[in-house]
């Protein structure tokens, strides 16, 4: 199966840019006492159950946003354990509270036959009751001839998490076009009626539209005919973003896979159906609000450094000199305004680019260098864990021998941008013993 190589790191509610500092559900974000700094070996406790709520990836509905970790480290060469979820708390992320997904355990046969792959590609409320689900990809059996199956399977949420077997999506054959691999979702509301929709990959210049909300069977509300588009590799990684503040989430597409020249795609009344401004040859996108304001920002990194538009499709325009890096945005020390989150600058650092009212810092405001990092460092997911409205950024170093160290670092209201130490420490390994 086809696997897009093209990330997009945003977040969006409700169909307009939400910084990604800025969570909770409106009680108070006073900070309780984290539940143990250091979570080696940490005991499994009950996945506290949950009313539902408005916060992303929030699988048990609680009111704290959950991790979702793939490529779990384990010795041997085994199959890939599965999908670790850690569930959050008002205090932040409990590594203690987890859940191991598998393929034996949660996955939809297919012609009989379990997937062997399964792997977390995007997360929303499909289905609108309040509980964020989890779109999988696995790879069914398929001998090459004609149209392959859906590769696609969605887990839902309930006040107990993700708990269950998977059930296949749906999606009706009008909706499809050729012979590739329907894969490559993003969530998002693209033709603004407040719910989740998917699209999804289509041969040549199409893309697959999925109105949502779902049913419990992984049936769209309604699908048409494939959407024409300038691309349909999907820069995924993120559910999509409202760019031009229209009410409708927008896409971003490229024409092929790697570095190529890209596009948005509207969203409006029949789906993302709109060509919207040209994006410069990038491997990774990511939007923001590095001035503050409703304007959206992009950053788009790629082997001659990386590429900044500022009010998309404005004319302000600059280049931070790291070449082939990876990006991420988030709003570190609450002030309305995103940072740039950048790996590959330097091997084992992770740079943070200041938002400010003329545009990014040109230099680095804030370097972590994690315990152990090297050329195995990740920045795993930028986001508010403990409900403070600012970002946190959560980082992953790979020893090579099996193991892993996962790291919580704190955005704060200073100069520093993160804390120095991490407020949490975490192997997935854990997974390994349920």
């Amino acid at each position: 199966m086809r696997r897009s190589g093209i990330r997009l790191l945003a977040a969006a509610v409700g169909g307009a840019l939400v910084l990604a500092g800025c969570g909770g559900d409106g009680e108070s974000h006073a900070r309780p006492a984290p539940d143990g700094l250091t979570a080696r070996g940490a005991p499994q406790k009950a996945v506290p159950q949950g009313r539902g709520s408005k916060v992303p990836d929030d699988f048990n509905g609680d009111g704290a946003r959950d991790l979702v970790l793939d490529d779990l480290a384990h010795r041997g060469h085994g199959d890939d354990p599965g999908i670790g979820v850690v569930y959050g708390t008002r205090a932040g992320l409990s590594p203690g509270t987890r859940q191991l997904l598998t393929a034996r355990a949660n996955g939809a046969r297919t012609k009989g036959e379990l997937p062997a792959a399964f792997e977390s590609e995007a997360a929303c409320d499909l289905d609108a009751d309040g509980f964020t689900d989890l779109v999988v990809s696995t790879d069914p059996p398929y001998d090459g001839q004609g149209q392959p199956p859906v590769p696609l399977q969605l887990l839902f949420g309930s006040p107990k998490g993700l708990t269950g077997k998977a059930v296949k999506l749906r999606v009706p054959a009008r909706a499809r076009l050729g012979n590739d691999w329907p894969d490559q979702p993003v969530c998002g509301d693209f033709d603004g009626d407040g719910a989740q929709d998917l699209v999804l990959h289509a041969s040549g210049a199409h893309l697959t539209f999925l109105r949502g909300p779902f049913t419990r069977a992984g049936g769209p509300r309604a699908a048409a005919a494939p959407l024409t588009a300038p691309g349909n590799e999907l820069v995924t990684g993120g559910p999509a973003v409202d760019v031009n503040r229209d009410g409708y989430d927008d896409l971003a597409v490229r024409a092929e896979a790697g570095a190529s020249r890209g596009s948005l795609v509207l969203g409006g009344p029949k789906g993302p159906s709109r060509t919207g401004a040209l994006l410069p040859a990038g491997t990774d996108t990511a939007f923001g609000t590095f001035r503050g304001g409703r304007a959206v920002d992009a950053a788009l990194p790629g082997p001659r450094g990386i590429a900044l538009r500022y009010d998309v499709p404005g004319t302000a325009r600059a280049t931070l000199a790291v070449r082939d890096a990876s990006v991420r945005t988030g709003d570190f020390d609450g002030d309305g305004r995103s940072e740039l989150v950048v790996t590959g600058g330097r091997p084992g650092e992770v740079w943070l680019y200041r938002g400010r009212a003329q545009g990014l810092a040109a230099r680095a405001t804030a370097t972590l260098a994690p315990t152990g990092g090297g050329e195995g460092l990740q920045v795993l997911k930028v986001a508010d864990f403990d409900g403070d409205r600012r970002a946190d950024v959560v980082v992953r170093t790979s020893t090579g021998r099996g193991t892993d160290r996962v790291e919580v670092y704190r955005g704060v209201r200073s100069d520093a941008l993160v804390e120095r130490k991490p407020s949490l420490t975490f192997s997935t390994t854990l997974f390994a013993n349920r």
